[in-house]
């Protein structure tokens, strides 16, 4: 696992965008995990920046997202259905045949559920998985206690997460209580993690998922036994990180950022 600490917020999408368009310029059909929420909107706005300017091409790429509430359909506003078409999907030149989200809306969600983890195998796995973690260190919707073996399947969202999420939709009554997520098992699994964290008010669970102990409270800190795992987050949200110091030594001095150093500066 690797911490790299930006100056500020645009910074870390920055560089967080540029990992991304450099796995892709690889592997044009690259296997992608997505994540929504309000963290992910500025880098999906740099990405799509990049697609426009800079030629990023999605059109052979493939997207799976972390999780869908139960209960509401696509069209909601406040599905992430609704949020990955107008938020990133409908501005890039991905096929959209080719990007997958659990349907909430299922007559059979454990069917669902199954049937998602086999479609991530058809396509080989996930090459990379786009994470951010929410103030109760959840991953996804693996909330507080969930298995760190888990796999996709439906979840009961916490009293925190509810009052995190509720004013993304028009009527915060409208939240649904349950949710369908890829397990932490499942994330796991994929080639590489990136989590992106920005804001002050996810330093102390920032600190809590890469420092602090292995514990399933804290559905991040699995991503500590991830061979490939990338944390990347704005100097706001390190302001608990003890090792702070070490980290930005990383970023500066290691060869393998030399690439991302000369790509942002």
């Amino acid at each position: 696992m690797q911490v790299i600490i930006q100056p500020t917020s645009f910074d870390a999408v920055n560089l967080a965008a540029h990992i991304i368009a450099e796995r892709l310029r690889k592997k044009p059909h690259l296997v992608l995990g997505l994540a929504t929420g309000r963290t992910m909107i500025p880098l999906y706005q740099r990405l799509i920046e990049m697609h426009q300017k800079e030629t990023l091409d999605f059109s052979l790429a493939v997207t799976f997202n972390l999780d869908e509430y139960i209960g509401i359909p696509p069209q909601h506003p406040g599905s992430y259905h609704y949020f990955m078409y107008n938020t990133f999907f409908r501005h890039i030149n991905i096929d959209l045949r080719n990007t997958h989200i659990p349907n909430g809306m299922a007559t059979d969600i454990f069917k669902e559920c199954k049937e998602y983890e086999e479609k991530i195998k058809d396509f080989g796995g996930i090459d990379l998985q786009l994470l951010s973690i929410g103030e109760s260190g959840h991953i996804g919707f693996n909330e507080p206690l969930s298995s760190m073996f888990s796999r996709t399947r439906e979840k009961a969202l916490s009293p925190v997460t509810i009052e995190q999420n509720k004013h993304l939709f028009p009527n915060p009554n409208d939240m649904p209580k349950r949710a369908i997520t890829m397990g932490v098992g499942t994330i796991l699994e994929a080639n590489e993690c990136l989590v992106l964290v920005t804001g002050k008010h996810k330093s102390k669970i920032l600190a809590k998922s890469v420092e602090g102990p292995f514990t399933a409270m804290i559905s991040a800190t699995a991503l500590q036994l991830h061979p490939n795992c990338i944390f990347v987050a704005d100097e706001e949200a390190g302001t608990d990180l003890e090792q702070k110091e070490y980290y930005r030594w990383i970023f500066e001095n290691e060869p393998e950022w030399e690439f991302y150093r000369k790509k942002i500066r």
